[in-house]
């Protein structure tokens, strides 16, 4: 039996981070976490941080700002993955340029972990964030770095809580809102099972310098499909309010830009169907449940009946 790559995961306190580095500790994979001093001394991220240790993993001190200590980390793993945030996706080059110059990578994971960049459509300023993700891959490619793009479409945790209410922190009992007209198919995974298949596919060759989509089943529902098994939870028939696509766009427009961000991906994602509408031919990407059956995906109902 081969060993298990060493992995090496760059935004590890991060939200979806903390799942994949979790995930490479409990595979059984010598997992690296780079972490600066700072982060050491965070009183919520050494909280993270001692439970990797705690499942055995290594923290390796270093700074993606830091080219010197990045070669010297990535010189030490076969993996390279990063979870880095929004504000950090462009600088990514820097690991690319680290990656290069250590010459002994044999797969990178770029920040990814959400809609596939490349059969996108969007609206400003999620098209902005959606391109840089892709400028990204292309300059990976370029590198001749051997990669796996993840695009898990869209994380249960944060979008089921609510229902898809993005201005409440509780499920609705009473009314909900929908955009659009509720019928695209959108796509919503739990984070622990993004982690795990995160790390299955690592050192699987059929995921080799291709993207790796989820769409299980039970996580691609309609948003219609998605609030009628919420009624059903709760023995109630919700007061709907349907957001044209038209009233969505001034909202976009009107919002702060925190905000205006997570609309305009729910646009992507609700109105346009980006989740769904193509199809994941062999030449570009693999489907992630087909590929890893193992994988016990909860499903969008087992997730809504924990909440009800």
């Amino acid at each position: 039996m081969a060993s298990k790559s060493k992995i090496l995961i760059v935004g590890a306190t991060g939200y979806i981070g903390k799942f994949v580095a979790e995930a490479s500790a409990k595979e059984g994979h010598p997992t690296f976490i780079l972490t600066r001093e700072s982060t050491i001394k965070h009183p919520e991220k050494s909280k993270l941080l001692d439970n990797f240790k705690s499942l055995g993993a290594k923290l390796v001190i270093g700074d993606l700002y830091d080219h010197e200590s990045l070669v010297k980390a990535i010189k030490e793993v076969d993996v390279v993955i990063s979870t880095l945030g929004g504000e950090s996706i462009a600088d990514q080059v820097k690991l690319i340029a680290a990656i290069k110059e250590a010459g002994n990578v044999k797969r990178f994971l770029p920040s990814e972990f959400g809609t596939d960049v490349d059969h996108v459509k969007a609206v400003e300023p999620a098209k902005s964030v959606f391109n840089g993700k892709a400028e990204i891959r292309r300059a990976v490619e370029a590198s001749g770095i051997p990669y796996t793009f993840v695009a898990c479409n869209g994380f249960a945790g944060y979008f089921l809580p609510t229902v898809g209410q993005m201005d409440t922190y509780t499920a609705p009992r009473e009314k909900i809102t929908i955009l659009g007209d509720g019928t695209p198919k959108a796509v919503f995974v739990n984070e622990v099972d993004i982690g795990l298949t995160t790390i299955k596919t690592v050192d699987d060759p059929r995921t080799l310098n291709k993207t790796l989509i989820f769409r299980p089943p039970g996580n691609t529902l309609s948003f219609n499909e998605i609030v009628s098994i919420w009624e059903s939870k709760i023995g109630k028939t919700l007061e709907k309010t349907y957001v044209s696509e038209e009233q969505l766009l001034k909202n976009i427009e009107e919002a702060p830009f925190g905000l205006s961000i997570v609309l305009s991906i729910m646009h992507s994602v609700l109105i346009n169907g980006s989740a769904t509408d193509f199809e994941i031919e062999p030449s570009f990407g693999v489907e992630a449940s087909q590929l890893y059956p193992e994988v016990k995906y909860t499903s969008i109902d087992e997730f809504l009946t924990l909440i009800a």
